[in-house]
């Protein structure tokens, strides 16, 4: 027990559910004409379809997840492919620090670039050994374990390589910039 509350953030509570959280309607996705970007500040900007997409190296992690809405959930297991994969693909400028991700119906959240690159990040289409769910940002979302979920955006499109920080959606309309659980960054006046 004195393990598990070690790996709780602060004003964070423990469920076994997968809470369900996000503005607006869920997306329809079409896998046949799906695609994820990188561009900005790259090498070579790259465009993958889902099959393409689909026959990149995959990993399997298995993270804590916490939520801005004070919920964590435990050994959330995610497989897809690592962040690191594509944007070494298209190769990150060294100007590259920030990155806006893109995600369907415009939503967008902002990370600078090192946090992309840990060996816990990936692009999961998979939770818990099932399709990741509609709900649950099918057909593609975004891991980011050690910030709030958040920044762990669903329905992700793409990755857009910047010198300086851009806000996304969440962080213009009141969301901490960064999002560290254990600092309790949730808002902006945090």
């Amino acid at each position: 027990m004195r393990e598990e509350r070690a790996r709780i953030p602060p004003g964070q509570v423990v469920t076994r559910k997968w809470p369900v959280l996000h503005h607006g309607d869920v997306p329809r996705v079409d896998l046949a004409t799906w695609t994820f970007r990188v561009w900005g500040l790259v090498e070579e900007p790259r465009t993958w379809t889902w099959e393409e997409f689909q026959a990149l190296p995959r990993e399997r992690v298995r993270v804590d997840i916490h939520c801005v809405t004070r919920w964590s959930r435990l050994d959330t297991e995610f497989e897809g492919v690592p962040a690191r994969v594509l944007l070494d693909a298209a190769g990150a400028l060294p100007e590259a620090r920030h990155v806006l991700v893109h995600a369907e119906a415009g939503f967008t959240t902002n990370l600078p670039l090192e946090d992309l690159l840990r060996e816990n990040v990936l692009l999961a289409d998979r939770a818990d050994g099932e399709p990741l769910t509609p709900e649950h940002g099918w057909p593609l979302r975004l891991v980011v374990p050690h910030l709030y979920f958040w920044k762990s955006a669903k329905w992700v499109r793409g990755f857009e390589l910047l010198h300086e920080e851009r806000l996304g959606f969440w962080e213009r309309n009141g969301y901490h910039r960064r999002g560290d659980p254990w600092k309790q960054e949730r808002y902006w006046d945090d």
